[in-house]
């Protein structure tokens, strides 16, 4: 029974430390992932608040012009734009994200609006999908190193099912990232676009002339602007995902370790009961012989 349960326990540190050897590596390439991503955020904040004052000036100067993306129209199809993570072991990221949108879906069926789901990664493809709703379109592989590409293609999607009137709406759900410790899951308005510099207060507007005119430049300037926050999005996701998967890696490695310990432990036990049990026999033996 002893030597049983001691080549048991063995097995199962053996076990133990082939995972923590998984978890220790995974949480290694998370964490050599973070700082780039980081950086890829970092960089790509410049670009779009350059573009919102462009936007913001061009808008000014047009005067009363509209765009089809800055129309309001009475809602009737909702865009749920919804980014989670290709890949698992990423803790509650992807669920916090998806849960989030879920109840929008609910609350926006209760308003009588119809949905229409646009999904980055394969954990909220497969969760919509396995519960019966309905998927426009998904886009997988890009979670991990999103690429200005990959912006392009969900962009030119939504804003083709916004500008078909498809969709009244087009709200978005994404997970920001603070910090290495804190990642907050988000949804905001996509479309219509909210005209940049609207709440007043900023500097005293100049008088620009442009060429072409201000309706063509707003007709190139706004879908990049979508580009561009698409973009941002993918890339704050990118980065959460790294951190949540590096600090469920981290978690997941301390367990291993403190698993092995009491392992061991009762390994040690197991091996002890076992020689005792053989000095017992052993001198129980010797005095039978010698009696």
């Amino acid at each position: 029974m002893g030597s049983a349960a001691l080549r048991d326990t063995r097995r199962r540190i053996r076990s133990v430390e082939s995972i923590k050897k998984i978890t220790r590596a995974m949480e290694l390439i998370a964490a050599s992932r973070i700082p780039k991503a980081i950086g890829r955020v970092n960089a790509s904040k410049p670009y779009t608040a350059k573009l919102v004052e462009v936007i913001e000036n061009v808008g000014r100067a047009s005067g009363s012009s509209s765009h089809v993306l800055l129309e309001e129209r009475p809602v009737q199809a909702v865009g749920m734009l919804v980014v989670a993570a290709d890949r698992g072991l990423a803790g509650a990221y992807s669920t916090n994200i998806i849960r989030m949108a879920e109840q929008a879906v609910i609350d926006h069926r209760r308003e009588g609006h119809d949905v229409h789901l646009f999904i980055v990664g394969k954990n909220a493809q497969s969760y919509f999908r396995y519960r019966g709703y309905r998927i426009q379109r998904a886009w997988l592989g890009i979670t991990d190193t999103p690429g200005y590409g990959d912006a392009r293609s969900v962009a030119n999607t939504v804003l083709e099912a916004f500008a078909s009137e498809e969709i009244d709406r087009l709200d978005a759900y994404f997970t920001t990232f603070k910090s290495a410790l804190t990642q907050v899951p988000t949804a905001f308005s996509l479309l219509p676009i909210t005209p940049p510099g609207s709440a007043g207060g900023g500097p005293a507007p100049v008088s620009y002339e442009y060429e072409p005119s201000s309706e063509e430049l707003l007709d190139r300037l706004l879908p990049r602007y979508v580009e561009a926050t698409v973009f941002n999005m993918l890339l704050e996701a990118s980065a959460s995902e790294h951190s949540a998967r590096r600090r469920a890696m981290k978690a997941a490695t301390d367990n291993a370790e403190e698993l092995i310990r009491i392992l061991t432990v009762a390994a040690n036990r197991a091996r002890q009961a076992e020689i005792t049990t053989a000095i017992t026999e052993i001198v129980g033996g010797a005095e039978a012989l010698a009696e």
